[in-house]
């Protein structure tokens, strides 16, 4: 057996796993029968828990369990500084979002976010295999109760520095986002995820050759070629976000799954215009609108998230890609539409043939 097999291999007997294919966390977008599927292949479940109240990832979990005994992951965000108000930008802001979607009222940027020590007391008390972090690190206390429940943590890094300081944190493994991945990007620093934009084959291998703890590799992978890549660049797994979205079991909107299959990784761009933290989207008509010279920048996060709630809801029910929230990694063209597992078999499978 190659050494990038048997990496995959003890990984997978640490973690319970058939397969190092780990289900991205990704907040909104992780129904239960995509990690249901997931598992039940061999590979990680997951789920994106930032929005979610305790009984929202209470029910989750008991879904999850119901469907399959595999194993899965809970992630939630490391709560950003609270945001610097500024009411005159935010009502430029918002007569911005109005000729894109109804009118956006001044108190739409006070919605809040879910209590950050309450969510990670219901994340402890749900019993997942792993829970993961991203935009930063758990503080010590958390650490240390997830450790003493036999938890392990899985710690997102966009950087070397990050990794390492995950490492010295008491992460037992760091998942390496490239810059390639769709979604938000993982920096410690909001102001750094634009500017430090490490592409996934140059961070692999850094952050491999740093920590002693197994890498877990994001970003641009989905198919058996960018599986056998990432495990020969350093990774003991790889972890596939955008390639399950087209999965009947992920429940996309067909406008959404639609534009993924028919997208080119220049058909992607980071954008602030969702939520106020740097994310990879589809390029479509409202990204492209807010990111011109005349476009207000946008507001802090999470006041982002919240003036454009209106405007998402709006694009969903009329089935507007261009005006929905559309994720997306910069290889969306080769997430394919079929089943879930399905997608964990042909990536292994593949990719231990690739590397035998």
């Amino acid at each position: 057996m190659s050494a990038p097999l048997r990496r995959a291999e003890a990984f997978c007997s640490r973690f319970g796993l058939r397969a190092p294919i780990l289900l991205a966390p990704m907040a909104s977008t992780c129904p239960p029968a995509l990690s249901v599927a997931v598992a039940k292949a061999g590979g990680l479940g997951g789920c994106g828990a930032l929005m979610m109240q305790p009984d929202e990832i209470a029910a989750w979990t008991r879904t999850v369990r119901a469907g399959s005994n595999g194993a899965f992951q809970i992630n939630t965000w490391i709560p950003d500084p609270a945001p610097v108000r500024d009411p005159d930008h935010e009502a430029r802001v918002r007569e911005f979002l109005g000729r894109w979607g109804p009118p956006v009222p001044p108190e739409a940027g006070d919605a809040g976010l879910p209590d950050f020590e309450v969510q990670c007391q219901a994340i402890l008390d749900a019993g997942p295999t792993v829970i993961s972090s991203i935009m930063g690190l758990y503080p010590p206390a958390f650490v240390a109760a997830m450790k003493a429940r036999s938890i392990a943590w899985f710690a997102a890094v966009t950087t070397v520095a990050e990794a390492r300081a995950a490492e010295a944190a008491g992460a037992d493994a760091v998942v390496a986002q490239g810059a390639e991945a769709g979604g938000h990007r993982g920096s410690f620093e909001a102001g750094e995820a634009e500017r430090l934009q490490v592409g996934l084959f140059a961070l692999l291998p850094a952050v491999a050759d740093s920590v002693s703890v197994p890498v877990i590799a994001a970003g641009g992978i989905a198919d058996a070629r960018g599986v056998a890549a990432a495990l020969t660049l350093g990774a003991s797994a790889v972890q596939i976000g955008t390639g399950f979205l087209r999965c009947p079991e992920a429940g996309l909107h067909p406008a959404y799954a639609d534009a993924l299959g028919r997208a080119s990784p220049e058909d992607t761009m980071l954008t602030r215009a969702f939520t106020g933290r740097a994310a990879r989207s589809l390029a479509t008509h409202y990204v492209r609108a807010a990111a011109s010279g005349d476009a207000p920048s946008p507001a802090p996060y999470p006041v982002q998230r919240a003036l454009v709630a209106a405007m998402r809801a709006q694009a969903q029910a009329a089935g507007d890609v261009q005006r929905m929230q559309t994720w997306a990694g910069q290889s969306a063209g080769l997430a394919s539409a079929e089943p879930a597992g399905e997608v964990v078999r042909r990536c292994w499978e593949g990719a231990k043939a690739l590397l035998s």
